[in-house]
Formats: C-alpha cells, structure tokens, sequence
C-alpha cells in the first residue's frame, strides 16, 4: 500500500479542519506560503486536547464540591468533548503511524 501526496494533502487538511473545530475556530484555507509547522501544528492540537480534559476535570471536582454554577448535564457534556478530543488525537496517531509504516516500506 503506497502514499501518495493527495492523501497527505487530504490528511492534512482534515486533520486542520478538526484541529479549528476542537477550538471552537472556523476552518481556515491553507496558508499562501505553503509552510506549515508540523510541529506547532502537533503541539497546538495536543494542547487543545489537553485544556479540554482539564476543564472537564475541573468541572467534575466543582460538581462533586456541590459548586450550584455548575450542571450536571454541563459536566457531561464537558466529559463527552473531552473524550471526543482525545479519541481523535489516538486516531490521528494511529493514522501517522500508519502513514509512517507505509513510507518505511516503500521500496526505492
């Protein structure tokens, strides 16, 4: 199974498109430069994974502290994000590893 550059591409801006949606941002359009930093692409999105489950975190000890701000159904649904974020960041991984075993395999 070979890569080619329209499925990185297409990778790419999906996962940018996830990454603006976990913010809470509209999707932007790729940069006219054509220079992404991966690497502050990577951390950005781990961060947001992050701030998502301290939140619900934090929201969980308020709510079990009998904090009258907070809902119930308000933590739940912080808990589901929180989940969600992290379920796509495992599955991005899952398909850079992938993408990594594909170019280790490829002939020359």
């Amino acid at each position: 199974m070979s890569m080619n550059v329209t499925n990185v591409d297409s990778l790419l801006t999906q996962m940018r498109a996830a990454m603006a949606a976990a913010q809470g941002q509209p999707a932007q359009a790729p940069a006219a430069t054509g220079g992404v930093d991966f690497s502050k692409v990577l951390k950005s999105s781990l961060d947001g994974v992050n701030q998502t489950q301290r939140q619900a975190e934090a929201m969980q000890e308020a709510f079990v502290m009998g904090d009258d701000k907070v809902s119930l159904s308000d933590t739940m649904i912080a808990m589901q994000k929180a989940n969600i974020s992290f379920q796509t960041a495992v599955q991005v991984r899952n398909k850079m590893v992938s993408a990594y075993n594909d170019i280790m395999n490829m002939q020359v």
